[in-house]
């Protein structure tokens, strides 16, 4: 049976688990959906109560109810590369590729429903108080004056983007920055703002998660750091990353998240302060993974790879009623 993996053709993160999975002589197919009717074909036919859909790719003819799971990595959108894109061909080609993937018995990582849920950052925090991970407090408004009342009570504030990377092309992601103490919050007022108190932090923690398995990876903050140097993305560091325990109570939270999310991978970011909390920051459906493992040498791409094979931890299959639900 064959793993399909839906994600642009420049993704190096993939690269590695598609080694991994021809190492262990699993058939895969790789897919941008970007492609379609440009290289990329699709049918599907529902005749006398059955189904039967195929892919090809490249003239290779793949059956979709032979598929072993589907990773939907970071695919483009649908025919956005054909002869003659359009918005109208966009819809057509999602609803037909997704619709028609949707009615098999397939381990997906993540579900398309789950990972569209799992990205709204409002929710991510929600769930995370749900799931017991301490979440720093945080404040998403567009009034000017519950911005200044915030300020007031937690004095030491960031802000980050509530969506993530500023959409233009190609996408360039937003850095989390301090908030200076003579901010009047007048400019809240044009869009969302969230402000988040600071975790004046020891380490950053990177926490991949592939079904049951958790792989963390701390990063030690210089002593000398700059305190507006918060985010980890751009922050001067010679420190690699290292391989790191996870505390009981954040597993348990972890795996309450997961589950609650229906998500089958997800990389969490955790701030360490300095009693050894770690703080829920977000969990990235889709985040990458190849800077850790190449730091660490913890074994992220085989893991996936594994779990892609039928090998892993539980899956998400297409439930009676459209539900996604554990397998």
């Amino acid at each position: 049976m064959t793993v399909l993996i839906l994600t642009s053709e420049e993704d190096v993160t993939a690269d590695m688990v598609v080694l991994r999975l021809g190492e262990a002589g699993v058939p895969v197919l790789r897919l941008d959906p970007a492609d379609l009717t440009n290289g990329v074909a699709l049918s599907g036919e529902y005749v006398q109560g059955a189904y039967d859909g195929h892919l090809s790719v490249g003239g290779r003819l793949v059956s979709m109810n032979g598929l072993r799971s589907v990773w939907v990595r970071r695919p483009g959108a649908a025919a956005a590369r054909a002869a003659h894109p359009s918005a109208w061909l966009t819809e057509e080609s999602t609803q037909a590729l997704y619709g028609m993937l949707r009615c098999g018995e397939t381990r997906w990582m993540n579900h398309p429903d789950a990972a569209r849920r799992a990205r709204y950052k409002p929710w991510q925090l929600h769930l995370a108080q749900c799931a017991g991970l301490p979440v720093p407090a945080t404040l998403i408004t567009t009034f000017p004056q519950a911005a200044r009342k915030f300020a007031e009570r937690f004095p030491d504030l960031v802000v980050k983007p509530v969506s993530g990377a500023h959409p233009q092309e190609p996408p360039r992601a937003v850095p989390t920055s301090r908030v200076a103490p003579d901010t009047d919050f007048s400019a809240v007022a044009f869009g969302p703002t969230l402000l988040q108190r600071r975790i004046a932090k020891r380490a950053d923690i990177r926490l991949t998660v592939v079904g049951d398995t958790l792989l963390a990876a701390r990063k030690p903050t210089a002593p000398d750091a700059h305190p507006d140097d918060v985010d980890v993305r751009f922050a001067p560091s010679l420190s690699p990353w290292l391989p790191a325990d996870v505390p009981a109570r954040v597993a348990e939270g972890v795996r309450r998240y997961m589950e609650g999310a229906q998500l089958a991978y997800g990389a969490f970011d955790f701030a360490e302060d300095a009693d050894g909390i770690w703080w829920f920051l977000e969990c990235n459906q889709s985040g990458q993974f190849g800077f850790v493992e190449m730091d660490t040498g913890q074994p992220i791409a085989a893991t996936i790879a594994n779990w892609l094979a039928g090998e892993g931890g539980s899956g998400h299959r297409c439930a009676e009623g459209g539900r996604s639900a554990a397998s």
